[in-house]
């Protein structure tokens, strides 16, 4: 399939799009409009006509988008028929959280390897998960062709554990400690930063009281 430049804005949608079509497709329903999509997902009719525009003609005017055509295309697009193995980096409180739902509602992610400095935890296996010690980071990712990891290690351990993990390979790193990472160009850091979005969720509450 030819290589689509799309926004990153419509690119974080499209896993959305596709959960709803899965919800669509095992209820029987043959057809959904962009309104009905937008209804449910929490997107403007607007913007997803706009997504689904950047490849080519996914609908019929009037008619609306076949459910299994749409789910089949965006099956393809997302890649999820190809499993990809994610390394954790950080086995904390979050680090256990995110080991215990490895992703299980998804056919296409999974956790496949972790690493921690706790001895405690390192050489054992955690919701089947192998979990390494830190020194061995380098030769699991490179032996394992691993190129996405998560990063959950104290902010002190941060960049330079990820300045590891691009030299061992890594590609994508999702961020979830507060420092932002340096990386080379290439390499791409997505930042989830649980406090911010807690207090921009309670600075629009705020303003909505005060309507």
């Amino acid at each position: 399939m030819e290589k689509i430049k799309i926004p990153t804005a419509t690119a974080k949608r499209l896993p959305l799009y596709y959960r709803y079509l899965i919800i669509l497709n095992e209820a029987g329903k043959e057809k959904v409009s962009s309104t009905e999509l937008s209804e449910a997902v929490q997107v403007d009719s607007a913007s997803i006509r706009r997504d689904f525009s950047y490849f080519g003609a996914l609908g019929k005017r009037g008619y609306g988008y076949d459910v299994k055509s749409l789910l089949s295309f965006f099956k393809k697009i997302l890649n999820q028929d190809t499993l990809t193995n994610v390394a954790l980096v950080g086995v904390g409180n979050l680090g256990h959280a995110l080991l215990n739902y490895n992703f299980k509602r998804s056919n296409n992610i999974r956790i496949s390897c972790a690493f921690d400095i706790d001895a405690k935890i390192t050489g054992r296996i955690l919701s089947g998960v192998p979990v390494y010690d830190m020194s061995e980071l380098k030769k699991q990712l490179s032996d394992q062709q691993i190129s996405i990891a998560i990063l959950t290690v104290p902010s002190a351990a941060a960049q330079k554990t990820a300045d590891d993990m691009v030299e061992a390979g890594i590609k994508g790193i999702m961020n979830f400690t507060p420092i932002r990472l340096s990386a080379p160009s290439g390499i791409r850091i997505q930042n989830v930063d649980l406090a911010t979005e807690l207090q921009t969720l309670i600075y629009f509450l705020d303003s909505d009281k005060k309507k």
